[in-house]
């Protein structure tokens, strides 16, 4: 199946889950990083039963802090 992940066309095995994908994609510090798939994000407790579907886009967000 085709995913858009970050912006790229990638091709995926059929039925693979939001939690398989961010290990196949090397996420850095994936215990941070927040999925957005479509329009919607995903809830950090639905990652390992939220399966993709061909075309589906997905983005992984990092909300960085700071300041003066």
């Amino acid at each position: 199946m085709k995913l858009t992940v970050s912006g790229k066309e990638k091709e995926y095995e059929n039925g693979i889950t939001v939690t398989e994908l961010i290990r196949l994609e090397k996420v850095e510090t994936p215990e941070y990083v927040t999925v957005s798939l479509g329009d919607e994000f995903v809830k950090t407790a639905e990652l390992d039963s939220t399966v993709l579907h061909d075309g589906d886009v997905v983005e992984f967000l990092y909300f960085m802090g700071g300041g003066l």
